[in-house]
């Protein structure tokens, strides 16, 4: 069976699509796509996410949506069989989540069953309804002596710890690419998305008492299961920031910092290896801060398990979606908070 694993995260950066193919109790990545939006699909995605938007956009973009997802599987060169489609999330917090991408338009539109909606039967059984893909951690990366700690750095960071003979704890750490991507969107006057190599950043000096006051957030503090996005670290954060009137720069450095800084408290000592994915781990200085903050923890990344960065979590969603397909659950309890473990998500035929 072949499956297409469908994801946009909060990043708002593009599509990520992944088609693995699992055959003889084994899986293997057949391709890895990545389809970037326009920049009026990201500021109408921007303009509906942690917002008061009229229900009319809301339903405008889940079907212009999935329209795009559409396009983007006829890509791809590789047959398939089903799609996991996560969608695009434009609200989540404790007890209630949306994402958007009409799993019904995909289906008719590329004539494959689709597995959506994976979040609410998590939440529905209690928990947090993310993460999710600490389940997909935990087939691939678990080791019988060593600590891992499975890292993704989209636009939140999240963390999958795998202690020896222990359940698997996750949670999201705190921001990853977000508040850097709007602030070097504010730096660049709307020409860039994200800071390119930190080139931006590198220009700046950390603020150390700003950064200080960003690590004492109570968010910080509290014990997993815990989730965040863009409600806590979007348009009115990044405000708050350049209330400060700090140069642009200096911003951009300080945010760095604190994204790897934020990543780094919540690595348990004795950590062994820290495996990242996701779009941060393109930005040096977050990676040069993550190696410098854990100097007893070897720092890697995903490929050496031949999945390239930006297709974890695309990887991660198909194989979610064969769990569903197959009517076995897909969640960890002890990673999401929820009572039990529950077969996630819906398939439209």
């Amino acid at each position: 069976m072949r499956v297409c694993g469908i994801m946009s995260g909060t990043s708002l950066d593009g599509i990520s699509l992944a088609v693995v193919e699992f055959a003889k109790g084994g899986w293997t990545l057949c391709e890895h796509r990545e389809v970037l939006y326009s920049n009026s699909t990201r500021e109408g995605l921007l303009s509906i996410s942690n917002a008061a938007t009229h229900t009319a956009e809301i339903a405008r973009w889940n079907f212009r949506l999935a329209e795009l997802y559409a396009k983007a599987v006829a890509k791809l060169t590789s047959p398939i069989d089903l799609i996991g489609c996560h969608g695009q999330t434009v609200f989540h917090e404790a007890g209630c989540t949306l994402q958007l991408g009409e799993a019904q338009v995909l289906a008719e539109r590329t004539g494959k069953p689709v597995v959506s909606n994976f979040r609410p039967r998590d939440i529905a059984a209690g928990g947090q309804g993310a993460p999710l893909v600490p389940f997909v951690d935990d087939l691939l990366f678990r080791h019988k002596k060593l600590m891992r700690v499975a890292l993704n750095i989209g636009g939140i960071a999240n963390i999958t710890v795998l202690q020896p003979g222990a359940d698997a704890v996750a949670f999201d750490t705190g921001p990853g690419n977000m508040v850097i991507d709007q602030l070097a969107w504010v730096a660049s006057k709307g020409k860039l998305s994200y800071d390119r190599g930190a080139k931006l950043a590198a220009k700046g000096r950390v603020h150390r008492g700003l950064l200080d006051d960003l690590l004492k957030a109570p968010y910080f503090a509290k014990k997993p299961p815990k989730s965040c996005g863009r409600e806590q670290y979007g348009r009115e954060f990044v405000a708050g920031l350049l209330a400060t009137q700090l140069p642009l720069e200096d911003l951009l450095a300080t945010a760095t910092v604190f994204t790897a800084a934020s990543i780094a408290q919540a690595i348990p000592p004795g950590t062994d290896e820290l495996i990242a994915a996701g779009g941060g781990t393109m930005n040096p200085m977050i990676m040069a801060h993550l190696t410098a903050l854990l100097p007893g923890t070897r720092v890697t990344t995903t490929v050496e398990w031949g999945i390239p960065v930006m297709a974890k979590e695309a990887v991660a969603f198909a194989m979610l979606a064969r769990q569903t397909w197959l009517r076995k659950p897909g969640n960890l309890p002890s990673a999401t908070g929820a009572r039990r473990a529950v077969i996630l998500g819906q398939i439209t035929p």
